[in-house]
C-alpha cells in the first residue's frame, strides 16, 4: 500500500500495444523525478523541511513538485507558463503552492524566456529559496532508476534470455533531458542494448531546429528555446522532429486504435516509435515473432507517454476529424539540420555531442 498519493500517481503502466511496440504510460511522469530529487536534497542536507522549493514549469513539473512538497512538508513556488490551465492552477492552490503566471504570450519561446527571467528575479529577492533547476541538475535523473529496472524485468527480460540484457529501442521527448536520458543511462549501465530515439518539436534549439517554425505550436515540454544542461546529446542515436499536425495525427490514432488517451508529446512519440519499429521490420524482411514477444531477431520499441490527454481536449482531440491517417505520414530523412522541414523529419544523430554537430550543421546553432 502506498503511503502518499504521489507514489501511486508516479507509478507508470507498461502496456504492450502490438508485437514489438510497448507504451510506458504515466499519469504525470515528472512525479517520479520530483519525489526522488526532493528526497535526495533532504537526505543530503541541501534543504530542510519547511523550506521553499522554486522552479518554472509549463504544467507537468508544477504538479509533480507540488505533490513532492506536499509529501515531504516543503513549500512550493511555481513560475507558470501560459499553458497552465485553470484546473491545474486550482489544484496547485489547494495543495498550498504559490503560482505565478508570466505575462500571457502566444509565443511559447518568449513564454519560456520570461519564466526563466522571473525565476532569476525571485532568487535575487529571496536567497533562502532553493531553485530545483529541473533543466540543469541531474538530481532529476534519480527517480528513473526504478523505472529502468522495471523495464528490464518486464520488457527486455522477455526477449528469451530473461536477464534484462536484450535489445530495446527507447523513444520519447527530449524535453529537459531527464526522462529519456536517465532511462537510457540506467538501462545501458545494466547491460541492456539501448537505441535512444529523441523526439523534438520544430523550433527547439536543443538539437538545432530553431530555424524552422511550426505555424501551429511549439509542443511545450519536449523542446526548448534555451539550452538545457541535463540533455546529454551524445546519448541519442536518432532524433525525430514532429510538427503539431503530425503529433495530432499520432495522438488521435493512439486513442482510436489502442484506447490510450494521452497528450500531444505522446502522439509525437507514438508516431516516431511506429516508424522505428516498422522500418526495422522492413530492413529484416518482415521477420515474425510470437504473440507478446518482439519480432524474431528484432528489438522491442518502447515509447514514453508522459501525461494523460485531459488538457489537450480542445487543442487536439476536439479536432480529431482533421487528423490525417498515420499511414499517410512519413519522416523526411535528413543528414543535416539545415535540411529540416515540416511536418516530420528524422536524422541519425549517432551519439554525437552538441558542439560537434553545431559546427557541422548549417542550422544547428545554439
Amino acid at each position: 500500500m502506498d503511503g502518499h498519493i504521489a507514489d501511486a500517481v508516479g507509478r507508470p503502466d507498461l502496456v504492450r500495444l502490438e508485437d514489438g511496440l510497448v507504451c510506458l504510460r504515466f499519469e504525470t511522469m515528472k512525479v517520479v523525478s520530483a519525489l526522488a530529487a526532493v528526497r535526495h536534497l533532504l537526505d543530503t542536507g541541501a534543504v530542510r523541511r519547511g523550506d521553499t522549493l522554486l522552479d518554472s514549469s509549463s504544467g507537468i513539473y508544477a504538479y509533480a513538485l507540488a505533490l513532492a512538497c506536499h509529501r515531504y512538508g516543503m513549500r512550493c513556488h511555481i513560475v507558470g507558463s501560459t499553458t497552465v490551465d485553470r484546473a491545474l492552477r486550482t489544484q496547485l492552490a489547494v495543495l498550498g503552492a504559490t503560482v505565478e503566471r508570466v505575462e500571457p504570450s502566444s509565443d511559447l519561446k518568449l513564454d519560456q524566456k520570461r519564466r526563466v527571467a522571473r525565476v532569476a528575479e525571485i532568487l535575487r529577492e529571496r536567497p533562502d529559496v532553493h531553485w530545483m533547476r529541473q533543466y540543469h541538475d541531474d538530481v532529476h535523473y534519480l527517480g528513473y532508476r526504478a523505472v529502468a529496472d522495471r523495464i528490464r524485468a518486464e520488457v527486455v527480460g522477455r526477449d528469451g534470455r530473461g536477464d534484462g540484457r536484450g535489445a530495446l529501442t527507447l523513444v520519447g521527448g527530449v524535453g529537459s533531458g531527464a526522462s529519456t536520458g536517465a532511462l537510457a543511462r540506467y538501462l545501458r549501465e545494466a547491460g541492456t542494448d539501448v537505441e535512444l530515439v529523441g523526439v523534438q518539436p520544430f523550433g527547439s534549439v536543443t538539437f538545432g531546429s530553431e530555424h524552422v517554425a511550426d505555424p501551429e505550436i511549439v509542443i511545450a515540454g519536449i523542446g526548448s528555446s534555451i539550452p538545457f544542461g541535463n540533455v546529454a546529446h551524445s546519448s541519442y542515436d536518432t532524433v525525430h522532429w514532429v510538427s503539431y499536425e503530425a503529433a495530432l495525427a499520432g495522438s488521435v490514432d493512439l486513442l482510436r486504435r489502442h484506447a490510450v488517451f494521452a497528450g500531444l508529446s505522446t502522439g509525437a512519440g507514438y508516431l516516431a516509435a511506429r516508424w522505428e519499429r516498422d522500418a526495422a521490420r522492413r530492413e529484416r524482411g518482415a521477420a515474425r515473432g510470437g504473440p507478446g514477444a518482439p519480432p524474431a531477431g528484432g528489438r522491442t520499441v518502447l515509447f514514453v507517454a508522459p501525461d494523460t490527454g485531459h488538457r489537450y481536449v480542445e487543442s487536439v482531440f476536439a479536432r480529431h476529424e482533421r487528423a490525417r491517417p498515420v499511414s499517410e505520414l512519413a519522416p523526411r530523412e535528413v543528414t543535416d539540420t539545415g535540411e529540416l522541414a515540416l511536418p516530420w523529419a528524422r536524422m541519425r544523430w549517432g551519439r554525437r555531442g552538441r558542439r560537434r554537430v553545431a559546427e557541422e550543421g548549417t542550422g544547428s546553432g545554439g
